[in-house]
């Protein structure tokens, strides 16, 4: 039996779970929300979009890299100890069960039910004679000019694919006009083109109807090849590799090296190739041969190959009765009551929990502070802000306004980097002072801090918060968002920015935990504080939720702290590593997940502390690259009140969770919870219940 290491030593491979399955079965838990009758039908089409979407970036990254150091021999098992060629073969046949799953749900649930409640996804072989008509002219008047059908031959080579694009591959028999015998053909559906179609009611009659552009394009294909006889047509998507490859020591601008590299991203190294479930054998050895592909990458689709833009119909229906009810985010009182911002957070610091409490009051916060003539200085961080936020605005408007106004933009925030280059040349253009952050180092942390000249001296106003500045998904995440004039944070906070913009020396923080310095060290020593306590007879616990755990040194604290009596529980929304329940290792460790409307996206620590509990929020998962790689902020929450707060509603609201929660088995598979006998806990609910006012139950 392995067993919980000393300090120093290292674990048995048998105590780690694999990175890239786990995150495999966070997709399993989402699918099963989209299989789930309790919730409304077009949130299932849109859960159903999000699996497919997951899938597309698990690929385009874990999986891309995973195979691109198989390919070079450079490739090293993790802590779990699994050689690259047998994880990647685990790793197949995991999705091949997902996408099995995914495209049954798609086509033998969802589908139907759809239909009965007039929403119609039309396959060809169903169109009315109107349907065929109209589409037909469509297809000729807004797709046809639009399309540049390839024949395959020696002066027409297979073309360059894009990243995750819709094609079409034609076989066809006949003479073109130069004498040329026809074979084989593709068609590349330019992203111009919309991917469904909606056919208008006056045509279909009442309800929604629907056609993917890929059953277009099969209904059509003659239209593309006058006097060819079209044997078939078959769908196919590849996906490629998306991670960057900047090295960031050898360049001298980040943002033009970084453009230059986008530029090249959508056709790096093919990683996966969709097809449909009836290509035949020669196309797809044909795909695979000009993709530089193995059979084991090809995955076969019954249905459409780009069904996450299913996703799309959620979008444009306003069917209320089929989504989620409405909610209204509350805004704390005390800042709602008062025109002045800063007075409310000097006299008690304010608690924000997103998406139960409205980001507005961030916003109105800096809004403020780019009138009041007495702010003299504006700091803060933007990993993912979103390129419609009014916080860029008014970022503009301060520094307009002669506020010394600083920004720090993670460029290399994965598939916002062109969002985020844009944004940084905005505020350059409007005389803001834009850091790219540190070589190296992601600046991961989300944090805000406000100078104000208040009679003879300055004071602080700091925001800090677990989620992103992005106004779109503060309405669909759990965040916690803390603002206050605490001296010693504000301090703190002062220091991290001048390292940032000034590239100072390491610095001693009061009162913030800050990767890469003191955030780990300080994880692990209050880990073995716990132990310590257990060991001695004292109160000791552990509660933390998290995006995910893999950090192998963490795992193993919690495995000693577990074997000493510490009663651990774990939240962890996504991948977990760490095997829960095994016989004196972990027997002690619960891990849980929620799955639910929200995105579980807070991070939030808690320790006994034999009964002087510690609670800190962060921006940083227990992951080797929150603790080791990035820039990252942990912040207490000092105030007894809002600290209870914090652990009532993100913890033990969360492991009263019954309904919604799944649960993890020294096996790595999930359990879902269920009430039994107890009373039903949903603890999303449970907080739209206590903080929002709801439109609709």
């Amino acid at each position: 039996m392995p067993h919980a290491p000393a300090p120093g030593e290292s674990c048995a491979p048998e105590l780690f779970l694999s990175r890239e399955l786990a995150a495999l079965e966070f997709n399993f838990r989402v699918l099963a929300m989209a299989r789930d009758p309790q919730v409304p039908l077009l949130e299932r089409l849109r859960y159903l979009s999000i699996v497919a979407n997951n899938l597309d970036e698990f690929f385009e990254v874990r999986v891309a890299m995973l195979k691109h150091h198989h390919y070079y021999g450079s490739a090293s098992p993790g802590p779990d100890g699994i050689p690259s060629g047998e994880l990647l073969a685990r790793i197949r046949a995991r999705v091949l069960d997902l996408v099995a799953e995914q495209y049954a749900t798609w086509q033998d649930d969802l589908s139907p039910r759809l239909e009965a409640e007039g929403i119609c996804i039309l396959p060809r072989s169903r169109w009315s004679k109107r349907q065929h008509a109209w589409l037909r002219g469509y297809f000729e008047h807004e797709v046809l000019p639009v399309l540049s059908p390839l024949g395959l031959d020696p002066a027409h080579p297979f073309p360059r694919i894009l990243n995750k694009t819709l094609n079409i591959a034609v076989v066809l028999k006949g003479r073109d006009a130069f004498g040329h015998e026809g074979h084989m053909a593709l068609v590349r559906a330019p992203r111009s083109l919309p991917r469904i179609i909606r056919v208008p009611a006056e045509v279909s009659g009442p309800g929604e109807h629907f056609v993917f552009l890929a059953e277009l394009l099969h209904a059509f294909v003659d239209l593309m090849f006058p006097g060819f006889k079209v044997l078939g047509s078959h769908q196919f998507r590849v996906t490629r590799n998306s991670e960057l490859m900047v090295e960031e020591a050898e360049v001298d601008n980040l943002a033009r090296a970084l453009t230059e590299e986008l530029v090249g991203r959508g056709y790096a190294r093919p990683v996966r190739l969709q097809i449909g479930t009836d290509c035949p054998k020669a196309i797809t050895r044909m795909l695979i041969e000009n993709f530089d592909l193995d059979e084991a990458d090809v995955y076969r689709c019954d249905g459409p190959v780009n069904i996450i833009r299913a996703g799309l119909i959620y979008d444009w229906l306003d069917r209320p009765e089929l989504k989620f009810p409405r909610f209204t985010p509350r805004i704390p009182a005390s800042m709602e009551a008062s025109r002045n911002k800063f007075e409310v957070i000097a006299q008690r610091d304010v608690l924000l929990h997103h998406p139960y409490e409205s980001f507005a009051a961030v916003i109105d916060l800096l809004r403020q502070a780019t009138q009041d003539p007495n702010v003299l200085a504006i700091k803060q961080t933007l990993y993912r802000a979103g390129e419609d936020t009014p916080l860029v605005d008014l970022l503009v408007d301060a520094a307009r306004n002669g506020k010394d106004v600083t920004v720090v933009i993670e460029l290399r925030a994965r598939f916002d980097e062109e969002a985020n280059i844009r944004l940084a040349t905005r505020l350059q253009e409007a005389g803001v002072q834009v850091v790219y952050g540190v070589v190296g180092f992601k600046t991961h942390a989300k944090m805000m801090l406000i100078v104000r000249r208040e009679g003879a001296g300055l004071r602080r106003y700091v925001h800090l918060s677990t989620g992103n500045y992005h106004q779109a998904n503060s309405k669909l995440y759990t965040d916690i968002g803390l603002m206050t004039a605490n001296e010693e944070i504000g301090e703190d906070l002062h220091k991290i920015f001048q390292q940032l913009s000034g590239l100072g020396p390491t610095i001693s923080l009061k009162r913030l935990l800050h990767s890469p310095f003191t955030l780990y060290k300080s994880v692990v020593a209050k880990i073995e504080r716990e132990t310590a306590n257990a060991k001695a007879g004292r109160s000791a616990r552990i509660v933390a939720k998290l995006n995910a755990l893999n950090e192998s040194h963490v795992i193993e604290a919690l495995y000693r702290a577990s074997q000493a009596g510490v009663e651990i529980d774990l939240i962890v929304r996504g991948a977990c590593t760490l095997r829960p329940g095994l016989a004196g290792i972990s027997e002690r460790i619960r891990v849980r997940s929620i799955v639910g409307r929200f995105l579980e996206h807070s991070r939030v620590y808690w320790f006994a502390n034999d009964g002087e509990p510690e609670i800190y929020c962060a921006s940083a998962d227990w992951m080797e690259r929150n603790l080791m790689r990035r820039i990252e902020v942990a912040f207490p929450i000092l105030d007894p009140e809002l600290a209870a707060r914090v652990y009532d509603e993100t913890l033990a609201n969360t492991l009263a969770d019954n309904t919604q929660a799944w649960l993890l088995g020294s096996n790595g598979r999930y359990a879902r919870a269920t009430p039994g006998d107890a009373p039903a806990h949903n603890a999303q609910q449970t907080l739209l219940d206590k903080l929002c006012a709801s439109t609709a139950k």
